[in-house]
Formats: structure tokens, C-alpha cells, sequence
């Protein structure tokens, strides 16, 4: 169960994100605040009451236009803290996405706020609190990546990863069979599998080639289907990834 702290200097919004995360299963409790300083003073009494104290706060639902300290600017604040709390922004305006992620935020959602994509904010929340990430080892051999579940070890095949999320210093590989959250950049992961076939399609995402089953075009955006997932490629990456398509079909 998550321990949610919401930040909107607007009183709706706030009232309607509170009423939307409390009502979610997973979240055990939701409480609010109105600007980011007072955010930051509820935020320095749950590092002082420890993870597993009684005002503990796993996830900041923050909005980031606000007066004064803004919602980037505490996110920044938090990424010099020991042990901060989850980050996910709540946001009216979509030209700030590049510097959440920066900031290792969880999600991006934008206002207004649809309660099934607040859901699967809290789920990417619940998610990342519970993985163990990986503490780097050397690797078995190229064909496998160690990754660390409940202090178990495991080794995961490289060809059954379909593709590779970034998380900031992190990346979560997803397989059919499950997610596994490691301690590896993704470019640090491209460079490594490029020649095993895996191809940049944005920013947040690196896909494995033979895992790739539709092409998709659509009034001018691209996006590819990966098992039942569909993942945007960007302007940036579209014409390279439609040239690596075609080698591959007709070589």
C-alpha cells in the first residue's frame, strides 16, 4: 500500500487528485498540501520518521506550476535527499516532460486527470518502490544480464527481452514473462546491444527488432507493437528504424 503526498496550489484540483488517489486500492493513504515549502516540511518529517514510520511518504503527486518554489524545483530538492520519496508530476502543461523524466520522475500525467491514468501512475509507483534494483556484478557471459529479485539473483536471456524502459540512472527490461528494474542506463544499454539488434526508438525506450510485430502509422506519428504493448518512435528515430525494418524483411 502507498503512502501519497498530493501538491496543487489549486484547491480543486488538489480536492479532486485526493479524492481520485484515495480511492485507488493501493494507496493506504493520501494527504494534501497547497504549496511546495509546506510539501517540503511534510516531506522532511517522513525522512525524519524513517520508511517504515507512521508519517513515511512513498510517492509526491506534484503539480509544477505553482507560486514560488515551483514543483521542478522541489523535485530538484529531493534528488539530493538520502532516501527521497517516489516522484510522479501532475501538470497542466506538456512542455515540461523532458526535465521530469530528467529528475527521475516515475510518470508524467496531464490534467485533466483521467482516473485510469492516475491508476497506472499508482501501479508504476507501486511497481518501482517494490523492485530491488540491481547492484551491477560482472555478467555471466553476453548472452544473459544478472538482475536481483528479494536478494536472488537471477539470470535473464537478452533474446527474450522485447524492449528496455528508461528510469534515469535505471532501465526496467521487460520480457513476456515479467519486468525485472536494473541499475544500468540505457544509453549504457544501447551501446552494449546494438549489434544483438536492439534499435533507440525514443528517448525512453530501446526495442529488441525480432520482438517487433507492426509498424504502425498514424495521421503523421509512428508507433510500434511489441507483443501487446504499443510504444511511440519518435521523428527522431522513425526513419532509421523503418530502414532497419526493411533490411531485415528483405535480407
Amino acid at each position: 500500500m502507498l503512502r501519497a503526498l498530493a501538491v496543487d496550489d489549486e484547491q480543486p484540483s488538489l480536492e479532486e487528485l485526493l479524492y481520485l488517489l484515495n480511492a485507488d486500492p493501493r494507496v493506504s493513504n493520501a494527504e494534501g498540501a497547497s504549496d511546495a515549502t509546506e510539501a517540503l516540511r511534510r516531506i522532511n518529517r517522513a525522512l525524519e520518521s524513517g520508511p517504515g514510520g507512521p508519517e513515511a511518504i512513498d510517492v509526491v503527486f506534484l503539480d509544477i506550476h505553482m507560486p514560488g518554489l515551483d514543483g521542478l524545483d522541489l523535485a530538484r530538492l529531493l534528488t539530493g535527499f538520502a532516501n527521497p520519496p517516489l516522484v510522479v508530476f501532475v501538470t497542466a502543461h506538456e512542455g515540461f516532460a523532458v526535465q521530469a523524466f530528467d529528475l527521475k520522475a516515475v510518470d508524467y500525467v496531464l490534467k485533466p486527470v483521467r482516473r485510469e491514468r492516475l491508476a497506472e501512475a499508482v501501479r508504476r509507483a507501486a511497481q518501482f518502490r517494490d523492485a530491488t534494483p540491481l547492484i551491477p556484478v560482472h555478467e555471466p557471459d553476453p548472452d544473459h544480464i544478472s538482475v536481483e529479485l528479494g536478494g536472488v539473483t537471477r539470470f535473464v536471456a537478452v533474446e527474450d527481452i522485447t524492449h528496455v524502459e528508461a528510469h534515469g540512472d535505471y532501465a526496467r527490461l521487460h520480457t513476456p514473462q515479467g519486468s525485472h528494474l536494473v541499475r544500468i542506463p540505457l544509453s549504457t544499454l544501447e551501446e552494449r546491444w546494438r549489434s544483438r539488434g536492439f534499435v533507440r526508438i525514443h528517448r525512453r525506450h530501446l526495442v529488441a527488432l525480432r520482438h517487433i510485430g507492426e509498424l504502425r502509422l498514424d495521421a503523421g506519428t509512428v508507433s510500434v507493437l511489441v507483443g501487446p504493448v504499443e510504444l511511440q518512435v519518435s521523428r527522431r528515430h522513425a526513419r532509421e528504424l523503418r530502414d532497419l525494418l526493411l533490411r531485415r524483411t528483405t535480407s
